[in-house]
This record gives structure tokens, C-alpha cells and sequence, in this order.
């Protein structure tokens, strides 16, 4: 009975048992072709098996045929070797590595396939190097995870260099049986940087869409954050702080910056590690526009892509949920699997 319902056996095996499983219930060859969909030889067949060799009758049998001459092992072996520099190429693919070998490239292809061997396919990793990367993941983990009492956690970036793109014709709209079709040429009319606050708790954002990407926005923008949490106070007669996450940016290091900061101490600054501004939860939600209403938008001016991202956003938050965070910094940095590094300085 397990066969029949198990997700890894392969179908035809599953097909067999299920013949097994009806005739052993009594039910005639003629129903067992119709809810299996084999034709009658073939259920009686497979019952002779499994009555003369039980389970593992059901199995395919050794085909016919020749043995394979061309050993699989052996052209993965060349596969994960550079190909030569003459060939100017950086990897290889199957007819290359076919005409090198003298074999025909959909062999290639079926050993590939054999062994998992994807030459075609590139992936990109980073480590960070930041000496207080264990430091840094418990802290920003912590604050999504419990965040501390009486606190308002906010996830800070920028999104810069959004373009305000405008295509050359009229979109044509989606219609039943066509996808919403658009020119591949476009026409520039500038760029516009979003600052963005997400809450944590509620999913609720705060932005502004500014000209520059400097400290001076940034710094505006911080200003902006603490007017919409004014420094209030909680039940118990407590402030209520506001814990920022962001990204090791040198806009957000500037002595201006940090000048503001210290005279605002309920504000406190938490930054991720370096080369892990992925762990700040507002990438998320940048993201999220990104899909919904940038990277599909028409914008015939810088004012038409900022009036369109401040309508997203007061959509947005009309609408907004918490982001959970779901990893605990034990999980991360096991699997970053980083050996101990010296914090010596040279």
C-alpha cells in the first residue's frame, strides 16, 4: 500500500502495485485496466511476476542490448576540467566537450544529467570578514526575534537609482489569451532615491523619495523617522525607544550623522555585518515594490515615479502585516560554517 502513495517511488512501480492491490481485492482484469490505464496483456503479465517473484517482480527487468562502452565517470572527470585556453571559452558545453572527446553530445548531455553536472549554470557566494559578525547577527537577530521592552524596531535603507523610465508607445493591456505587452525601447527622465523605515512589528513604512543619495538626505530622513515616533512614553511613565537597523553604508557613518544620533539618545543604532545587509527586513519590502510597482511602471517624470511610490506606500500601509523573522542566529552562522578568524589588528 505504501508504494502506491509514496511520493519517491517511481510511477510505473507505483502503476504495478497498484495492479497487485486490486486483483488481491478481487477485482477482474478487465476493471484493473480501466483505473490503472494498462491494456490487459500487460495486468496479466505483471500479476504472473508478482506471483512468481513477489515484490521485486515488479521491478524492470536488465534491458536488452549492448552494454554502455562510454564511461559516464569519465567524461564528468573531463567535464570538471578547465577547457583549454585556445578555446577561449570559460566552460564547457556539450557539443565542445562532445567534438574533444569524439562522442556524440547527447551522450554528454545523458551523463551530465546522470551525475547532476550543470557546466552552464553559475552561482555567487560572499563571506563576510567582519571580525564582530557573531556580535553583530545575535544583535540584529535578537531584535526581530525579542525585541526589548517598551522599543519600536525599524528596519532602515535606501533604494537608489531608481530610474523613471517611460516606453516609447502606449502599454497594450492584458487580454484574454495575451499578456500585457510593452515597447523594448524606453525613454529616460531621470532617477529618484527612496529612504525607507519599515516597522517590524507592523509592517508599517515611512519614506521619502529624495533627488541625491548623501548624508544630508540621510540624515533629513532620520529626522523625519523620529517626528513620526515622537518621543513618548509608555503605561509605566518609560520612553519608548527606537531601535534602528541598518547596513554598514558610509552615508549612515558620517560624523554629521553620528553627531545627530548622540544627541538623540533614545534613537539607538544597530548595523548589520559587513556583507550582510541581506539580514536588514526592509530589503524585503523593497523588493516588494520593486514588483508591484516600480519594475512594470511607465514614468513620464521623476514627479510622475515619486507620486506613483507615495501612492504604493500609502496603499501599502492601508494593507500592511508584520515581517517575522523566522531564523535564529545560532541557524545562520552554522550555516555560514565560518572557522574563527583573529581580530589582531595589522
Amino acid at each position: 500500500m505504501s508504494m502506491t502513495r509514496s511520493t519517491t517511488v517511481r510511477a510505473g512501480l507505483a502503476q504495478r502495485a497498484r495492479v497487485v492491490l486490486l486483483a488481491a481485492d478481487g477485482v477482474s482484469n478487465t476493471a484493473i485496466c480501466e483505473q490503472v490505464g494498462l491494456s490487459r496483456p500487460k495486468v496479466i503479465a505483471w500479476r504472473q511476476r508478482y506471483e512468481r517473484s513477489g515484490i521485486p517482480g515488479l521491478n524492470d527487468a536488465e534491458r536488452s542490448g549492448r552494454p554502455r562502452r562510454i564511461d559516464h565517470a569519465k567524461i564528468v572527470t573531463e567535464t570538471l576540467k578547465p577547457p583549454p585556453k585556445k578555446l577561449g571559452v570559460t566552460h564547457w558545453s556539450s557539443r565542445l566537450l562532445a567534438a574533444r572527446l569524439g562522442i556524440g553530445n547527447a551522450t554528454v548531455a545523458r551523463a551530465w544529467r546522470d551525475y547532476g553536472v550543470q557546466p552552464w549554470r553559475s552561482e555567487t557566494f560572499r563571506f563576510s570578514t567582519d571580525p564582530q559578525l557573531v556580535a553583530k547577527v545575535t544583535d540584529v537577530v535578537g531584535l526581530y526575534l525579542a525585541p526589548p521592552q517598551n522599543a519600536i524596531v525599524l528596519s532602515i535603507d535606501e533604494k537608489s537609482q531608481i530610474q523613471a523610465l517611460d516606453r516609447t508607445q502606449k502599454m497594450l493591456p492584458m487580454q484574454p489569451g495575451f499578456p500585457e505587452r510593452r515597447t523594448h525601447d524606453y525613454v529616460r527622465h531621470g532617477t529618484s532615491t527612496l529612504f525607507a523605515a519599515l516597522e517590524v512589528a507592523t509592517g508599517k513604512v515611512t519614506a521619502a523619495c529624495k533627488p541625491r543619495h548623501r548624508h544630508q538626505e540621510f540624515l533629513a530622513f532620520l529626522k523625519q523617522v523620529a517626528r513620526a515616533y515622537p518621543a513618548d512614553v509608555d503605561e509605566q511613565g518609560q520612553p519608548i525607544e527606537l531601535h534602528l537597523i541598518m547596513d554598514n553604508y558610509a552615508t549612515h557613518k558620517r560624523v554629521e550623522v553620528r553627531d545627530w544620533l548622540a544627541a538623540n539618545p533614545r534613537i539607538k543604532v544597530h548595523f548589520t555585518p559587513t556583507s550582510g545587509s541581506w539580514m536588514n527586513l526592509v530589503e524585503v519590502w523593497f523588493g516588494i515594490i520593486e514588483r508591484q510597482a516600480i519594475h512594470r511602471g511607465t514614468f513620464g517624470s521623476v514627479q510622475d515615479l515619486n507620486a506613483k511610490i507615495r501612492a504604493f506606500i500609502d496603499g501599502w500601509n492601508d494593507r500592511c502585516h508584520p515581517f517575522v523573522w523566522t531564523k535564529t542566529a545560532d541557524e545562520i552562522l552554522k550555516k555560514a560554517n565560518r572557522h574563527p578568524i583573529s581580530e589582531t589588528a595589522h
